[in-house]
């Protein structure tokens, strides 16, 4: 085995603390600016000119040195900025970056302002400004916060007010009061009244809510078919002459959505039908006669439309009359021309 001499050793040791200090510790000439908020580091040094010649591996080993010493100066001012650990104790530490030096430019033009719409123009020019309403009010009357609008809203139902004001036009010895009472009875009924006209155009198109699928692929056969049937008579002829599936039935679906009329058997529950009789009885001998709520709506529509329809055929034949009185008169002219 060949002597190994200490000199030699001591060598290396020395050789490798020196390149273990050198990976932490950076010298240069000029100071680096530095700016920690966009991460970036400005060396001002000149770099030798002799190894930058060239395109050889030298060249490139002196570009890995360099880049790598100047980050080790960025990294080494990184870690004399505040930190905190980030959730909790065990989480990693971050640092707190300053605020950015140098404005960088963007990959992106900025974007272009909207042009402003007729109302911002008619806004601008009127200063209106605009402004959010919250939706309760102090009421001073009732001493607390109340909506603006709907139930128990401020100032309460004006029916109900101790004082009623009288309108310039209303006769003196008219009561006030009940004609506010009035007027909300109309606007109930009025809004009752379109309620059930619109049940009734429903009823009457036979259109049906259909039943709320959700999308996970799981819907049962009687939901795809109900489904189905209300799909097809949401047309004006109720499905008659829409395209049929391979398998399904070439009569048009009913819109009880299949189910059959039943009837009660002749000899079954005797107190169901003791009961059924006495309520029979009880409404042929009470004097308020039963009123049929669907029935009336639908005579009511019935005679609505009748009257839209001779009012929009008397206003037809009124235009075609003007228009032949307008060209006998065209003639006449001609005539004695």
């Amino acid at each position: 085995m060949a002597a190994v001499r200490v000199e030699e050793v001591l060598a290396a040791a020395e050789e490798r603390e020196a390149e273990k200090r050198r990976s932490v510790t950076v010298e240069k000439e000029l100071e680096l600016e530095f700016d920690l908020g966009n991460l970036l580091a400005l060396d001002r040094n000149p770099p030798p000119a002799a190894g930058l010649r060239g395109a050889g591996p030298r060249r490139e080993a002196l570009l890995r040195a360099l880049a790598r010493d100047n980050a080790q100066l960025l990294v080494a001012r990184l870690w004399e900025l505040p930190a905190e650990r980030a959730g909790g104790a065990g989480g990693p530490l971050v640092a707190q970056l300053p605020e950015p030096a140098f404005r960088l430019p963007r990959e992106k033009p900025p974007p272009r302002p909207r042009p402003p719409t007729r109302w911002e123009q008619f806004a601008r020019l009127k200063g209106i400004r605009r402004r959010k309403r919250s939706s309760l009010v102090w009421d001073e009357q009732a001493k607390e916060w109340r909506r603006r609008w709907g139930y128990r809203r401020v100032g309460g139902d004006p029916a109900r007010a101790w004082l009623a004001e009288v309108p310039a036009n209303a006769d003196p010895d008219e009561d006030q009061f009940a004609r506010l009472r009035r007027e909300k009875r109309e606007r109930v009924a009025r809004n009752e009244l379109n309620r059930l006209r619109n049940l009734a155009r429903a009823h009457r198109a036979g259109t049906a809510p259909a039943a709320p699928l959700h999308p996970t692929g799981h819907q049962s056969r009687e939901e795809l078919g109900h489904v189905a049937r209300v799909a097809r008579v949401s047309t004006a002829s109720l499905g008659r002459f829409q395209p049929r599936l391979p398998k399904e039935p070439a009569e048009p679906p009913s819109r009880s959505g299949g189910r059959k009329r039943r009837f009660e058997p002749l000899l079954g529950n005797l107190a169901a039908e003791r009961s059924r009789q006495l309520e029979l009885l009880r409404d042929m001998g009470s004097k308020k006669p039963v009123l049929d709520i669907t029935r009336a709506v639908n005579k009511q529509l019935r005679q609505e439309e009748a009257e839209a329809a001779a009012a929009k055929g008397k206003k037809q034949s009124q235009r075609g009359k003007r228009g032949r009185r307008q060209q006998r008169v065209g003639r006449s002219g001609k005539k004695s021309g």
